[in-house]
């Protein structure tokens, strides 16, 4: 991940530029808005800028390889004998290299002429020929390493639906339309130290997920927030082997983890949504993320875990709050879970997400995980973990409340919970309460950079601040058996002003004298004028 702020004039974009682009990409988005809802509209939008993408990488990485024969990879006749010839060099480095393939007539830019062309005679029926391209990139990779990575990544992506148009010529002239309005912006792709449509494909899933309601928190974390998760479990760190997100929706949080180091060497995430899954890759390649270096699954991560065997260095996630899981008896022989003595409840799969995390959290590793208030201090088996997390295994090393109604789909407080297999600070558990510190707006509140930066600025130093944060030792917190709510260790409570009443007395003697000055100015004043006195 690469700042787009870059000192370089040739490679800058400035926030205004940056701006511009976004609201380009979202006002083609719109294009498709009347058409469907936000949850389908996304799909086709990120779906196509993906296309371009890959397109506009496959022709920049073959130009490079025909520049000794000064030739140019559109310029290829892909029917002649000595234009197959490129075409298969090419292809053989290009699926070692980016792991797909596209013909020079599969581009982008080609469809997206043809589409629009208004040459007579010439058919700009694209809509099968489109759809087919898309199943041929998956094809492509059919028999290589890539091939899981691409596999129906563009399922979603339905030409033929209705709901793009009554018929098929209604289908083709808005898809026309979004292509060749898409085709006008720059990328700038061969500029590497710019990562312009990483950085608008992440701005437009926020735009979606601002507008989805309740579905949002299926596929993105709010930004503000994914920036403390990832501050915190990069402490200390320049450079990171692995970082995993078990509930990795829309792959953004494993994104914002790399923006915080210099390099993380693998990306491991799981997703039971099967739409959300192929957004996480599709945010992956968009990011510049070699298919060799992520490795992101499609399952129900506490039911059917796909990374077993693997310890992490970094763990984040934002889990679906208070979710239902089996809790099937089986589990209790689950290495996750047997150590416990106790499996989390299944009305509540909040300590489930945590066990999880914890198994393939490595020794050296930090993990943090936002979860509800009620899992600081509800009873029975969550009281039993938490008990078996602090007293017998000193993993729990900080808490941390967020304000309320900063999360799409749900206004419910949430908090923080920072685990460390080996803690720098065994002896105690730092609180802190950061419910107060945000900024309100219209539909959400928003943690300003300001907030964000006085709880990280906490966490690392271990402050203790009156009324925001506190380190406690362990025996007071099995003294409360082991509940945690942040407010029964940092006190927020506000003593009300202490009220004068001799002096409050003394003005409200002053202020009758003034009334009564006034009313017998209006009575002399109705006197003359010989009208009756309002009182």
């Amino acid at each position: 991940m690469v700042n787009l702020a870059t000192n370089n004039p040739e490679t800058f974009m400035s926030e205004d530029q940056k701006k511009q682009l976004e609201q380009q990409l979202w006002n083609i988005a719109n294009t498709l808005r009347g058409k469907m809802n936000a949850d389908e509209f996304r799909d086709y939008i990120l779906g196509f800028i993906f296309y371009k993408y890959l397109a506009e990488k496959m022709e920049i990485y073959a130009n490079a390889i025909l520049k000794q024969d000064k030739i140019k990879f559109r310029d290829i006749n892909e029917n002649s004998k000595e234009g197959k010839e490129y075409i298969e060099a090419i292809k053989e480095e290009a699926l070692d290299k980016l792991g797909y393939f596209l013909k020079p007539s599969e581009l982008f830019s080609e469809v997206a002429k043809r589409g629009n062309s208004d040459v007579e005679g010439e058919n700009n029926f694209i809509l099968e020929d489109l759809q087919k391209i898309l199943t041929n990139i998956q094809l492509s990779t059919m028999g290589t390493e890539s091939e899981e990575d691409f596999d129906n990544l563009f399922e979603d992506m339905d030409l033929n639906s209705t709901k793009l148009g009554k018929t098929p010529d209604d289908r083709n002239e808005i898809i026309a339309k979004v292509l060749s309005h898409l085709d006008k912006i720059d990328f700038k792709l061969e500029q590497t130290e710019l990562d312009v449509l990483g950085d608008a494909y992440e701005y437009l899933i926020g735009q979606f997920a601002s507008g989805a309601g309740k579905k949002a928190g299926e596929f993105y974390t709010p930004q503000e927030v994914s920036k403390i998760l990832a501050k915190i479990v990069t402490t200390g760190k320049s450079k990171l082997r692995s970082v995993y997100d078990p509930t990795c929706g829309s792959g953004s949080l494993l994104l914002r983890v790399a923006r915080e180091v210099k390099e993380v060497s693998n990306f491991y995430g799981q997703e039971m949504n099967r739409t959300t899954y192929n957004l996480a890759r599709m945010n992956m390649i968009l990011h510049g993320v070699h298919y060799r270096r992520f490795d992101i699954k499609q399952e129900d991560t506490l039911e059917r875990p796909q990374h077993l065997d693997k310890t992490f260095e970094a763990i984040v996630a934002n889990p679906p709050f208070s979710a239902q899981w089996s809790a099937n008896p089986l589990f209790t022989s689950d290495d996750r879970f047997s150590q416990y003595g106790r499996l989390a409840p299944s009305s509540k799969a909040d300590f489930a997400f945590v066990q999880h995390m914890i198994h393939h959290l490595a020794d050296n590793g930090t993990m943090a995980i936002v979860l509800p208030h009620g899992a600081l201090f509800r009873g029975g088996a969550e009281q039993h973990i938490r008990r078996y997390l602090i007293n017998d295994r000193n993993y729990l090393d900080a808490v941390i409340g967020l304000p309320a109604n900063i999360f799409y789909g749900t206004s419910i407080p949430t908090c923080i919970m920072v685990f460390k297999k080996c803690r720098e600070n065994p002896e105690d558990i730092l609180f802190i309460d950061a419910s107060s510190y945000f900024e309100k707006s219209k539909n959400q509140n928003i943690l300003r950079g300001t907030d964000i930066k006085k709880i990280i600025d906490s966490y690392r130093n271990r402050i203790d601040e009156e009324k925001y944060s506190k380190k406690v030792f362990l025996k007071e917190i099995a003294e409360n058996d082991y509940n945690i709510n942040i407010s029964k260790y940092v006190d927020t409570f506000a003593e009300e002003e202490i009220v004068d009443i001799d002096s409050i007395s003394k003005k409200l003697k002053l202020l009758n004298a003034d009334i009564e000055a006034t009313n017998k100015k209006i009575s002399a004043f109705c006197k003359e004028l010989q009208i009756g006195t309002p009182f």
